[in-house]
């Protein structure tokens, strides 16, 4: 659910995406040799998710989608076990999907206030969005999206809880094709690390502080019909969300975005 707009006016213009201008560390994000990616349960509608203290377990994923999970301390790897692959359609039904624009940005984050089912709150305090995909992201993950067709466009979307405890960033990145997307996804899910979208800084105007680099982090990504999402969660300060707290948090996030741009690539919106 959404509730009444909040936060900022309209998204600023087309092509501005301001990244942290900063080194990303492999700590940020995990550790490089860990594989995340379930790719063969993908079809089953289940993936699995490396935890730290329990080991790899088998979680819920809605059909077609998928998200995987890299955490900010090494911990035991969900190792593929299959080949990855988009879910099975008809060439016709396939082409109708793709017959139809690539999302955009009113469509990826329709609301400045945002309500998840758990009741928890957030506000979108940027949002920005450019035609160049290599911007904002990885030079690995630049140079991967631009494979094959390459990326149509990239969407980011910064949001803060309520309590201005985290900051969560939620980047789309949408494909001419199908492929294109699912191998962008499984090859991040196996090495997030190298291929990931950097967080938004707020801008001056949110009132939020810019995270230092020592901060926690997590990092989440979910695949569509043609698009791949991800998203990156931060404690705004020292005495921010906890790591659990911050990892429901991104996820929230991720799913409601995943949610979303599902429902407008399959025609349902």
């Amino acid at each position: 659910m959404t509730f009444g707009d909040q936060g900022p006016g309209s998204p600023p213009g087309q092509g501005r995406i301001r990244r942290r201008r900063r080194t990303r560390r492999s700590a940020a994000v995990g550790s490089c040799a860990a594989l995340v990616a379930a790719v063969a349960a993908v079809a089953a509608g289940t993936v699995l998710s490396a935890d730290e203290e329990d080991g790899p377990r088998t979680v819920s994923a809605p059909p077609a989608t998928a998200a995987t999970a890299s955490r900010t301390v090494p911990g035991p790897a969900a190792v593929p076990s299959g080949a990855a692959g988009p879910p099975s359609r008809s060439a016709s039904a396939l082409a109708s999907l793709l017959a139809r624009p690539v999302v955009r940005p009113e469509q990826a984050f329709p609301s400045t206030g945002v309500r998840l089912q758990d009741g928890s709150r957030y506000a979108r305090v940027d949002l920005s969005t450019t035609v160049d995909c290599a911007r904002g992201v990885s030079p690995g993950l630049a140079r991967l999206a631009g494979q094959g067709a390459g990326c149509s466009r990239s969407t980011a979307a910064l949001f803060t809880d309520t309590g201005r405890r985290s900051q969560v960033t939620v980047t789309v990145l949408s494909f001419e094709r199908v492929e294109d997307a699912w191998r962008v996804f499984t090859t991040a899910s196996a090495d997030p690390v190298t291929y990931q979208a950097y967080p938004l800084d707020p801008p001056a105007e949110a009132g939020l502080p810019t995270v230092p680099q020592s901060a926690a982090e997590v990092s989440r990504r979910a695949v569509t019909v043609r698009s791949v999402v991800f998203a990156t969660g931060r404690r705004g300060d020292a005495d921010g969300s906890g790591p659990a707290e911050l990892a429901a948090r991104t996820e929230g996030l991720l799913q409601r975005a995943d949610d979303t741009v599902t429902a407008y690539e399959e025609g349902r919106n």
